[in-house]
């Protein structure tokens, strides 16, 4: 059976569609100053100062989840340039990394973590 070209098209957008909702949702900005996105019931904001960045926890109800025993790392892509940076725990709800230089405005970061509770969590931000 054939399946006309515009409809596989139409198929294979709209699954990307849902994968990317169910992934991550965004939302408003963050407690901390930072883009929130919310992803398996989970809110995570990225905030970045100077030569760090901080990843910072919550669930649906806005309350601090422990990054004691949470894991994970960030992709970042700055213009061609791509780096894989560790993230680790920081009391109370963070995950941090130290980058070697600031990041650019634009530059795009995809971070990628396991929590406590045992969720994997993917959340895309662009740095502003």
């Amino acid at each position: 059976m054939k399946i006309p070209m515009f409809a596989t098209a139409a198929l294979l957008t709209l699954l990307v569609g849902s994968l990317t909702s169910a992934v991550a949702h965004d939302s408003d900005q963050g407690p901390h100053g930072g883009h929130v996105v919310e992803a398996k019931g989970h809110h995570i904001e990225f905030t970045t100062n100077g030569i760090e960045i901080a990843i910072y926890l919550s669930d649906e109800a806005h309350a601090d989840i422990p990054s004691k025993g949470a894991s994970g790392h960030a992709v970042i892509l700055e213009g061609s340039k791509q780096s894989n940076v560790p993230l680790a725990p920081a009391e109370p709800n963070v995950l941090s990394a130290k980058l070697a230089a600031p990041l650019a405005a634009g530059a795009r970061v995809v971070v990628s973590a396991k929590l406590p509770d045992g969720h994997d969590i993917l959340a895309r931000f662009v740095v502003k």
